[in-house]
């Protein structure tokens, strides 16, 4: 698909720059057009609404890397020290507050507004000319992909800050969208949400011709997300986790993912590690996910790159590295197996400062999917042995973030920068919203808690089975360091047990892709688990180097820290009520 892509220039929770295109160029843009003529060409209003996906930035991420991640168990901040970004508030909570890091928040709740806004009023346009210009089968699958899309924003929106202004299209057309405050309740918010999705559902098509753009199997996904989601509760841990569960919501994550596993359209890849590789973007595990681009690819200067993870590039392997998004130790020790070849759960911390070195295997084996998602000193980077890591050369500042990085958001080192001037490079990896190993978790998770273990289980270890097939393709040199092995079945294992091995598998399968704190808090489990963590991970060391110290003042307080506080910037409208306890 080659679009023509207009400069429209809308009225938003707040004004971004109008980007440009979620698929490839061919044209240049035109400079500008007036209101009224960008509304009587709805095709380019969807355009403009895809485009928001990706008109992101390191501080404004929409895949919510800092928050999913660095608020978590999984991640370092990483980059040259504390005071570099303001990410640092995120990592440790103590200091968290509607002002720190107020800039950081405020874009993030910008970024996101204006997509909603995009989406609003593509709405309109489609409503208004959608029939007469595109023809009434054809407007009616672009208004799917917009409440799809408008969905999306508003569900990640949530996640953040529990309490926002719910906008529709209707507010814009009556010219109240500057007067709406944020006291919907947190299940009538949902709510919203879910229609979207139910919409999108019954009226997009099975697949679309376009990469990138939605079908229905992404609106039954994000549908199930947000059942499993709401059916925990309402995020604050008093009123969430294992004992709030409604058992209702669960059953409609199974309705909503049985489309996409009886729809023979996507499967689990034959190697975790293809998943994450360039040429692998939109493979048959991507049910939905944010495009991205190099310049050679789609004829622009410098191609629809994924400036949201652009610090995550490792030091000293990319031009200009920049070292955030380190994995914790904690993520490490994480991966490892008992002799059986299954988790070891209970002790895994045993021996906090453990990690494996290339060429001198112990009795301590791996799960593979560690050396497919943590870059680990003496290991090749993202598989090529010509770009060896060292716990020297490739950390930024070791003493203070460890000597780890991650690897599943950037491209291999030999396919070249996308960007590699100005003091920036960026890759052109894919954004995955969702993939289908997620959907098999959720449908796991649901099964254990309606009491269906072995379907539960059956869904866990065909995950597993493929992390055990994941060796020799991408990480041969590891062989000698990996051992998994599929759980036993069977219907007399209690709840918990089964509770702990997806909780588990879910980690290890997802870990760094920006879902882990937001699966703690689900689960009730978010002070518990990152409290214990802030005191066994400020003991870090690699080698000779100890980091990690600053977490000594770190603390995560429940009934406060389970969502961000609202920016002040926008606490000054006088529209809004803070979250609880900030």
């Amino acid at each position: 698909m080659k679009h023509n892509i207009l400069t429209i220039i809308a009225t938003a929770a707040a004004l971004l720059c109008m980007g440009s295109c979620d698929d490839f160029l061919d044209v240049t843009p035109s400079e500008g057009v007036s209101e009224e003529a960008a509304y009587s060409d709805p095709e380019a209003m969807v355009t403009a609404a895809y485009a928001s996906l990706g008109n992101d930035w390191y501080t404004c991420p929409i895949n919510l890397w800092p928050y999913g991640s660095l608020a978590s168990d999984d991640a370092l901040k990483g980059g040259n020290g504390i005071s570099d970004t303001e990410y640092h508030a995120i990592e440790t909570w103590s200091t968290l507050s509607p002002s720190t890091p107020g800039d950081y928040l405020n874009e993030l709740w910008c970024a996101l507004y204006a997509g909603v806004s995009r989406c609003n009023r593509a709405l309109l346009s489609l409503t208004d000319y959608g029939n007469e210009k595109l023809g009434e089968e054809q407007a009616k699958i672009r208004i799917a992909e917009v409440r799809f899309l408008r969905g999306l924003f508003y569900f990640k929106l949530i996640q953040v800050w529990h309490k926002v202004p719910y906008i529709d299209e209707e507010a814009v057309r009556g010219l109240t969208e500057q007067s709406v405050t944020n006291d919907m309740g947190y299940e009538e918010l949902m709510g919203k949400v879910i229609e979207d999705f139910v919409y999108a559902r019954e009226n997009l098509p099975e697949m679309q011709d376009d990469k990138g753009r939605a079908n229905r199997a992404a609106a039954a996904a994000m549908l199930a997300k947000c059942y499993l989601t709401i059916a925990y509760g309402n995020g604050y841990e008093e009123s969430t986790g294992y004992a709030h569960v409604n058992r209702e919501y669960l059953k409609k994550v199974l309705e909503s993912t049985d489309y996409i596993i009886n729809s023979g359209r996507y499967a689990l890849e034959d190697d975790f590690g293809d998943i994450f590789m360039e040429d692998g973007r939109n493979g048959r595990e991507s049910i939905f996910a944010v495009q991205h681009s190099n310049s050679t690819e789609d004829n622009t200067l410098y191609g629809r790159s994924n400036w949201g993870n652009v610090l995550n590039g490792c030091y000293g392997i990319w031009t200009r590295g920049m070292d955030f998004h380190k994995p914790s130790q904690n993520l490490v020790n994480a991966f490892k197996t008992k002799d059986d070849g299954i988790p070891m759960f209970d002790d895994y911390e045993a021996d906090h400062n453990t990690y494996p070195v290339l060429g001198a295997p112990t009795s301590q084996k791996w799960d593979p999917r560690l050396f497919h998602t943590v870059g680990l000193p003496t290991f090749p980077y993202k598989y090529e042995e010509s770009y060896m890591l060292s716990a020297e050369e490739n950390s930024m500042c070791p003493s203070t973030y460890g000597c780890y990085t991650s690897l599943k958001e950037v491209p291999q080192r030999s396919k070249g920068e996308t960007v590699s001037e100005d003091n920036w490079q960026c890759f052109a990896m894919n954004d995955y919203v969702i993939r289908y190993a997620e959907v098999m978790l959720w449908r796991a998770e649901a099964f254990i808690e309606l009491g269906d273990n072995p379907q539960a289980m059956e869904m866990i270890n065909k995950i597993r089975e493929r992390a055990k097939k994941s060796v020799m393709k991408h990480i041969p040199y590891a062989a000698d360091q990996c051992y998994i092995a599929l759980y036993n079945s069977g219907p007399q294992l209690s709840q918990d047990e089964m509770r702990k091995r997806l909780r588990w598998e879910t980690r290890l399968e997802t870990a760094m892709e920006s879902e882990r704190f937001f699966n703690l808090r689900r689960w009730g489990l978010a002070s518990k688990t990152l409290n214990s963590y802030f005191d066994a991970e400020q003991h870090s060391c690699y080698g000779e180097v100890d980091y990690a110290g600053y977490y000594g003042e770190a603390t995560f307080t429940p009934g406060k820290n389970e969502y961000w506080p609202i920016p002040a910037e926008q606490m000054r409208t006088g529209l809004y009520t803070q979250n609880q306890n900030y």
